[in-house]
């Protein structure tokens, strides 16, 4: 933090780069998945309270706890504080690298790939899928899901190769596709998603707790709706998959799996009317409109006014970065309809078409798209984060600009269209030493984006 206050060009560009990260560390730090558990979970004698509903433990013979996705393996530690030895057993696959201190008792968590599924990912599913190979409906299933888990839970239909998914799912992510649409393809080539967790759970209850990244919180869509009935159809995923010309990409076993599935041949994915549902509950327990939420309030603290745009800011980051630095133009113009001190928050999930063969996320291509509009502006600072500390496939959670980080560039010679053209933003930032590095938060709600103008 003091790394990023020091790069300021004047005190005014010091004093909005702290308030800045002030908020983003209060946001994180409301964000901890472990306290959105202890808040809506909570036990009392044998009575297990949840925020709509009350369960009696003494109905159940045994209790499993399953889960995956970036948030779980902390969601785990509450849950096992909440319960522990009447926990009978336990598996949850997480991100690798982030079991270290985790404190689970019996729930065991399996490191694996994340944003590309790999081996280890479908070793934890098959574990879970034998831990509830004989549940019966009088044992208690507790589903942990939070953003991730549509890698971090892969399990290949049919005659699909785990190498196969991997490249369905790369070939996704660089295009441009909206999260929601490269988790309905997601469930059609996967013998688990879509609702299907829900059907091999059946016939015991299940309560799944949920942490939401998807932009406007739509169960289906967060870790590819493990437990939700899924509204999509194989006839969605082969349109996605041929609207961004990824079909005559993808393997034969895949799209043979997808017109079987046209044709009737395999099953659909579990919808509102079947049965598996009757005894699923699925209950959210934070958002992105909840940091948010805890962003304006601390914005309120530091005394000046906050205007929330939206939790559902969504399309290519480079475009976004422009909207946000045409907003922050506003405020420094004497007939301005914003006016100074005020606090700027927006969040939801941007995404990026991928041209170029640099690294970079979609977080730091906004804030360098930013950087571009504010040019010269006093008192002005942008800043981009994934809350789960992770942008892209990088180390960094984001970036941060301000009306000199153009002129710093300069000063060494770099060219921030060249980088921006390259989808090379964190080799532009990280040569400025304004990334954001939080490391792996624990938490993971979605982005956040914060311009502050003083």
């Amino acid at each position: 933090m003091q790394s990023l206050i020091s790069n300021a060009r004047s005190d005014q560009d010091r004093k909005a780069r702290k308030i800045v990260l002030e908020i983003l560390e209060s946001s994180l730090k409301a964000s901890n998945p472990k306290d959105l558990v202890k808040k809506q979970v909570q036990l009392k004698g044998n009575f297990l309270n949840f925020a709509s509903f009350t369960l009696n433990l003494d109905d159940y013979d045994r209790i499993y706890v399953i889960g995956n996705g970036k948030t779980s393996g902390a969601m785990a530690e509450a849950i096992n504080e909440i319960l522990q030895k009447r926990i009978t057993n336990g598996f949850v696959n997480i991100p690798r690298g982030m079991s270290r201190g985790l404190k689970t008792g019996c729930i065991k968590l399996n490191e694996a790939g994340h944003p590309i599924p790999d081996k280890a990912g479908i070793k934890g599913v098959r574990c879970i899928l034998e831990l509830l190979e004989d549940v019966k409906e009088s044992d208690l299933i507790i589903s942990l899901i939070s953003g991730g888990g549509s890698a971090l839970l892969p399990l290949p239909a049919g005659n699909i190769t785990l190498t196969e998914m991997q490249s369905v799912t790369n070939n996704l992510l660089k295009c441009g596709a909206k999260i929601d649409e490269i988790n309905i393809v997601r469930k059609h080539v996967s013998d688990i998603q879509g609702g299907r967790l829900a059907l091999k759970v059946f016939p015991a209850p299940l309560i799944s707790l949920i942490i939401s990244d998807v932009v406007g919180n739509h169960l289906p869509s967060i870790a590819s709706g493990l437990t939700v009935p899924d509204p999509s159809t194989y006839s969605d995923a082969v349109e996605i998959l041929k609207r961004y010309c990824i079909w005559e990409k993808s393997s034969q076993s895949v799209r043979l799996h997808l017109n079987n599935g046209l044709e009737g041949k395999v099953p659909e994915s579990p919808k509102l009317s079947d049965q598996y549902f009757k005894n699923v509950y699925n209950i959210l327990l934070g958002s992105n409109r909840g940091v948010l939420k805890t962003a304006s309030v601390k914005a309120w603290q530091l005394r000046l006014i906050p205007m929330v745009l939206s939790a559902f800011i969504e399309g290519e980051a480079r475009h976004v970065g422009t909207v946000i630095a045409s907003i922050a133009r506003e405020t420094v113009l004497s007939d301005g309809f914003l006016h100074k001190p005020t606090v700027v928050l927006a969040g939801g999930e941007t995404t990026v078409t991928v041209i170029g063969h640099g690294k970079g996320g979609r977080n730091q291509e906004l804030a360098l798209s930013a950087s571009l509009r504010i040019d010269g502006l006093e008192g002005i600072v942008i800043a981009s984060i994934g809350t789960d500390g992770v942008d892209g496939p990088t180390d960094a959670a984001g970036a941060l600009v301000d009306g000199s980080t153009l002129k710093r560039a300069r000063e060494r010679g770099m060219n921030p269209f060249d980088y921006l053209n390259d989808n090379d933003s964190y080799n532009f930032f990280m040569n400025l030493n304004d990334l954001i590095m939080t490391g792996p938060t624990g938490t993971n709600i979605g982005d956040l984006i914060i311009l502050v103008s003083i």
